[in-house]
């Protein structure tokens, strides 16, 4: 994952500089080369053509990515909230005692897997980390010691129900790792690169090329911060609201 990608502003700053630098050192760079000739110029406007719909591929490819694993972490919460929700419900399988636990235990869990959802801090995650993984085990106990007194289906039900709740949150947590690959974020870049080098290169010589040499550069970085917006969960404008989470907060509450 590229660090740059969680700050789609600073990505966008940094990718317009670059391919902008890129498209203005074919343009200027390579002047000394002349025009080219006419058979010269036909087989580079081909390259040129196969490089621009090569890199719309691998853009759209990314693209495809992203939003991919954005639908994949909008459906996990999905999974996640319903996991909680139906342990809830099943604590009723438990005796009194032990009932009350689960779920005071349950309404504590799902304010922690909110404020995982919520927070913009990424210093913060330790302590939501630890503070989730304690209420995980004090939740596993709380079913565990019933389980072992009285082993019944029905308290076999309970228990694969909170097995349920711990297993989704370490499918989420999976989910929000598996970002977009720094190679992939690389190879884009040069690809990018080389092709507004190579559109600088074929408008050297004409007027007011310099205005046009703006156009791919400015359209590739917006594409670029899109696809780092999508893709982190953090950072940006587009984030992972954990709506079903929230709702099940909401319902939680003790009168």
């Amino acid at each position: 994952m590229l660090p740059i990608a969680d700050h789609p502003l600073v990505l966008f700053a940094v990718a317009f500089a670059l391919l902008w630098a890129a498209a203005f050192a074919g343009a200027f760079a390579l002047r000394g080369r002349g025009e080219l000739e006419d058979a010269a110029r036909a087989d580079y406007d081909i390259i040129l053509a196969a490089t621009l719909t090569l890199l719309g591929l691998v853009v759209g490819f990314t693209f495809s990515m992203a939003t991919t694993r954005y639908d994949l972490r909008k459906n996990l919460e999905e999974a996640e909230a319903n996991a909680i929700g139906t342990e809830y419900v099943r604590a009723e399988l438990l005796p009194a005692a032990a009932a009350a636990r689960v779920r005071s235990l349950l309404r504590d869990y799902t304010a922690a897997r909110v404020e995982y959802y919520t927070t913009r801090d990424s210093g913060r995650l330790p302590e939501i980390d630890a503070r989730t993984a304690r209420i995980q085990n004090e939740l596993w106990a709380a079913v565990r010691d019933p389980a072992r007194e009285s082993p019944t289906p029905l308290m076999a039900l309970a228990v694969a129900g909170m097995n349920d709740v711990l297993n989704s949150q370490g499918y989420t947590q999976a989910a929000w790792w598996n970002r977009i690959p720094t190679a992939a974020w690389w190879m884009m870049a040069l690809i990018a690169a080389c092709c507004n080098a190579m559109v600088g290169f074929r408008a050297q010589g004409r007027k007011k090329h310099g205005a046009l040499l703006l156009i791919l550069p400015l359209v590739l970085s917006i594409a670029f911060m899109l696809i780092a917006d999508i893709d982190s969960p953090r950072g940006g404008v587009i984030r992972d609201v954990p709506r079903n989470l929230n709702a099940l907060a909401d319902s939680l509450k003790a009168p």
